[in-house]
């Protein structure tokens, strides 16, 4: 955890992510990224030198029209002593039944983010912080380009154009897959499964290729790649 939260201070120093006195919304899925980035956060409390709130939100998609378990992140923010709120919607549903959306995910995100900000702002938070890390920031460069026909990627900060006065951050912008998985299976973690059959892969999975999901197969394009030329990671991220 020390290596994630100095890599998360990087982050913060360089791209001022966390000023004193805000008070910032962790989205919670339940996976292995955002319980690390409310863990990490909650512990740089004691030694940043800017102070600052957080509030832990959830937005259940409730998939199949099942309600996720969330009872071990209701757990763990009662020991770290922050406010938890969930809520339940019916993304699921209005995509795949009332759209039909062949390519979900998008859309889904759009939706799932515009509830996140209604939370935060009803918490009074100024920033809504997210837990994508590297490999998400040059897979979704990649995922645009050959499955949206665009260029697009996404920023460590980014001020909404519809709740005014709301940031988004991504404090763990510089942090490698890899160190979270080291640091997950070092401490024998065990997180919540998501139950899109469409984008990230199963958060709970030790073994690669167990997911037919599109992330899944810009991974390992990117592995591949990566065989002839090590700075592949490196060179799209820069782009």
């Amino acid at each position: 955890m020390q290596q994630i939260m100095s890599q998360i201070r990087a982050a913060v120093d360089s791209y001022q992510l966390i000023q004193s006195g805000d008070r910032i919304a962790v989205s919670i899925s339940g996976g292995k990224d955002s319980l690390v980035l409310l863990c990490a956060l909650a512990n740089m409390r004691k030694f940043l030198p800017m102070k600052y709130d957080l509030v832990a939100i959830t937005v259940d998609p409730c998939f199949d029209n099942i309600q996720t378990d969330f009872r071990q992140v209701e757990e763990l923010c009662r020991r770290l002593q922050i406010k938890y709120e969930i809520r339940r919607s019916q993304l699921g549903n209005i995509i795949f039944e009332q759209r039909k959306e062949s390519n979900p995910c998008s859309l889904c995100a759009r939706m799932r983010r515009g509830i996140l900000h209604d939370m935060s702002k009803k918490h009074n938070c100024n920033k809504l912080a997210l837990g994508h890390h590297f490999d998400d920031v040059i897979e979704t460069i990649l995922m645009g380009m050959l499955y949206g026909g665009q260029v697009q990627t996404m920023m460590p900060k980014l001020h909404s154009t519809n709740f005014e006065g709301m940031e988004l951050i991504r404090p763990m912008y510089l942090i490698r897959e890899d160190d979270i998985k080291h640091w997950r299976d070092y401490n024998d973690l065990h997180f919540i499964q998501c139950a899109c059959r469409f984008t990230d892969t199963c958060t709970t999975c030790r073994t690669d290729g167990s997911s037919p999901s599109k992330r899944m197969e810009i991974k390992n394009l990117i592995a591949s790649l990566k065989q002839t030329n090590p700075f592949i990671e490196g060179n799209i991220f820069k782009s």
